[in-house]
C-alpha cells in the first residue's frame, strides 16, 4: 500500500537530484585595467564573476592581484588582431607572426598579469579565424597552465581544431552582454544567458566595466533564478552542453520523412479519472530506483 509519507520523501529525493543539473552561468569581465573606478564596482560582485585583464593597460597588474585576492578566476585578456582597421592595443598577436613573436608577448603578458589561469582573445576576428597563426598561439599555451577562453568575435573561429594535439583546453562565450550599451539590450541579453544556462546546462557571458552593464549587473545578479548557479570559467572545462550537436551536412541528402498526418479518433475518447491519474503517477515513482532506494531506508 502506497503511503504518503513515502511519498513525499520520493518527491524530495526527485527534486534534489534535479537540483543537481541546475543551469551553471559564468561571467566574464573584459577590459580590466583602464577603469578602476567601475572595475572595483565589479570586484564587490559575488566571487564566481571573473575578470579579464589587459596586459598592457595602465592598472593590469593592480586590478589582477586585487581580483586574486578577493577570490577571483583572472584571465588574460590578449590583444589578437582583427579583420576591421582600427588601433590596435601595443602587442597585438597577427597570423604573420613567428612563434617565437608570440611566445614572447605571451610571456611578457603572463608577468603583467599575474594569477592568471586562462587567456581570452580582446576583438581577434582575423587571428582566431587563421588555423596556421592559432596553431602557433596553442602550441605556446601548451607550455603553461592556461586555458583559452574563445570570445568568439567571429563565427570560423578555429581555436578548437587548432587545439588539437595540445593540452589546450578551449571554452567559447555564447553571450555578449553589452555589444549596445542600451540598459534594456543588456538587460535582454542578460536574460538569454540565462535561459541558454537552463537549457544547455552552461553558458558563458562576456561584457565589460562599462557604467550601464555595471548598474544591469547589480540590479540582475541578485534576482538570478534558483536553477541557475555561477561558476568560474574553469569549472566548466569537463562541462557537456546538453544540447544536441548538429550533424555535418551530408552531399547526398537522405528523403525526407512526410508525417503520415493527425491521428483523429472515430469517436470522443473517454475522460481520464483523476484518481486514476494520480494512482498512475504514483506507482510510476514507487518503480522508481530512487523511490525503492528511500523506501529500504524506512
Amino acid at each position: 500500500m502506497f503511503q504518503p509519507s513515502k511519498l513525499s520523501a520520493a518527491l524530495c529525493g526527485l527534486f534534489l537530484s534535479l537540483s543537481a543539473h541546475a543551469g551553471k552561468l559564468s561571467i566574464v569581465i573584459d577590459d580590466f585595467g583602464y577603469r578602476p573606478k567601475e572595475e572595483n564596482k565589479v570586484l564587490q560582485m559575488p566571487t564566481a564573476i571573473s575578470v579579464a585583464v589587459l596586459p598592457n593597460a595602465p592598472h593590469a597588474r593592480e586590478m589582477a592581484t586585487k581580483a586574486h585576492q578577493g577570490g577571483r578566476e583572472v584571465l588574460i585578456h590578449l590583444p589578437m588582431a582583427p579583420l576591421s582597421k582600427q588601433p590596435l592595443e601595443k602587442d597585438t598577436l597577427t597570423p604573420e607572426m613567428s612563434s617565437t613573436e608570440i611566445e614572447r608577448i605571451i610571456r611578457e603578458a603572463s608577468g603583467k598579469v599575474p594569477f592568471a589561469v586562462g587567456l581570452n582573445n580582446h576583438m581577434g576576428s582575423k587571428m582566431t579565424s587563421s588555423l596556421p597563426g592559432m596553431q602557433k598561439v596553442m602550441q605556446v599555451l601548451n607550455h603553461y597552465n592556461y586555458y583559452f577562453l574563445d570570445s568568439m568575435t567571429i563565427g570560423n573561429s578555429q581555436s578548437i581544431p587548432a587545439a588539437q594535439g595540445t593540452n589546450v583546453n578551449v571554452l567559447k562565450r555564447r553571450v555578449f552582454l553589452d555589444d549596445s550599451q542600451d540598459e534594456a539590450s543588456i538587460r535582454a541579453q542578460f536574460t538569454r544567458a540565462v535561459k541558454l544556462a537552463q537549457r544547455d546546462g552552461y553558458a558563458i557571458a562576456i561584457g565589460h566595466p562599462h557604467p550601464t552593464t555595471v548598474r544591469v549587473l547589480q540590479q540582475m545578479l541578485p534576482t538570478l533564478p534558483a536553477d541557475i548557479t555561477l561558476v568560474r570559467p574553469s569549472q566548466l572545462l569537463n562541462e557537456p552542453l546538453h544540447q544536441a550537436a548538429t550533424p555535418p551536412p551530408s552531399k547526398t541528402q537522405p528523403p525526407r520523412f512526410r508525417a503520415p498526418g493527425v491521428c483523429k479518433p472515430g469517436k470522443p475518447l473517454p475522460p481520464v479519472p483523476q484518481h486514476y491519474a494520480v494512482e498512475l503517477i504514483s506507482e510510476s515513482i514507487a518503480q522508481s530506483p530512487l523511490f525503492k532506494h528511500l523506501e529500504s531506508l524506512f
